[in-house]
């Protein structure tokens, strides 16, 4: 099935999207959200995001942090970079241990943003966002991200931007801490990105990564690039679909897209 698209504004989103993408009113789109029909949610949340200026620096609580405040499921996510300006960054980690008291005081002074460690971005990047890492997107990025579908957001610091901070919160969920997750890294063709907790990862290349795919479905299929048909109908970059098996898929030469599904334990 293909899940429909839910356009997001963002102010620091894009009003010149590819028009793959589709007619989005000229808004200032930052997000792109795909949902089953009628904008049901599904147990993996797929966005495009396409920014413009830097996001918040802001922190995900984990399933423990999410369920004490009342919420279904934390939010770990992942980010593979399509598209990256030269001198794009990303800010994942902090360049030191900060103790609480000492991420709360540079997150009202602004210091929070020297803090946080900027790293250099390339197309084919790919970044797993623990829950409690402190992070931002720079601007000029284009990427799909892959998250548990509980979309929670706690801001610690907006660049002076009129919208809500949730410091309270943030403080008490984040491990500000130097990132050095192994999974992240420039992307080999045909390989698997992630195997969870909550979900898998693969990048596959000409359709040989398929035939490495040993999990049940359902499927989630992102084309990045190129060409690629499911039951004979093509799906090109801006689709999302979600299936329950791999049979009908076809990639063509020197295109790739990514396949994910829940992780089982």
């Amino acid at each position: 099935m293909f899940l429909e698209r839910q356009f997001v504004e963002k102010p620091w989103g894009r009003g010149d999207l590819p028009p793959e993408f589709g007619a989005h009113g000229g808004q200032r789109i930052g997000e792109i959200w795909y949902h089953g029909e009628g904008q049901t949610f599904l147990p993996l949340l797929v966005k495009w995001l396409f920014t413009s200026e830097k996001l918040s620096i802001q922190v995900h609580p984990s399933d423990a942090d999410a369920k004490r405040r009342g919420l279904l499921s934390g939010k770990e996510e992942c980010w593979y970079i399509v598209e990256a300006e030269p001198g794009a960054v990303l800010g994942i980690g902090t360049k030191k241990p900060l103790t609480a008291a000492e991420l709360r005081t540079a997150s009202l002074s602004g210091e929070i943003e020297r803090l946080v460690d900027w790293k250099p971005v390339k197309a084919g990047d790919f970044y797993y966002i623990p829950t409690g890492t402190v992070h931002a997107i720079g601007a000029g990025i284009t990427l799909v991200e892959v998250q548990q579908p509980a979309d929670i957001t706690y801001r610690l610091y907006d660049y002076g931007r009129p919208r809500e901070l949730h410091l309270e919160d943030g403080i008490a969920v984040a491990h500000p801490a130097p990132y050095n997750d192994t999974r992240s890294g420039h992307v080999a063709a045909n390989c698997r990105l992630t195997s969870g907790p909550h979900f898998w990862l693969d990048h596959v290349v000409d359709g040989e990564g398929k035939r490495c795919v040993q999990e049940k479905g359902p499927y989630w299929l992102v084309p990045v690039s190129g060409h690629a048909t499911f039951g004979g109908k093509p799906i090109v970059r801006g689709d999302c679909l979600m299936v329950d098996s791999l049979e009908q898929l076809q990639v063509e030469p020197n295109s790739s897209l990514l396949i994910a599904g829940i992780a089982t334990s």
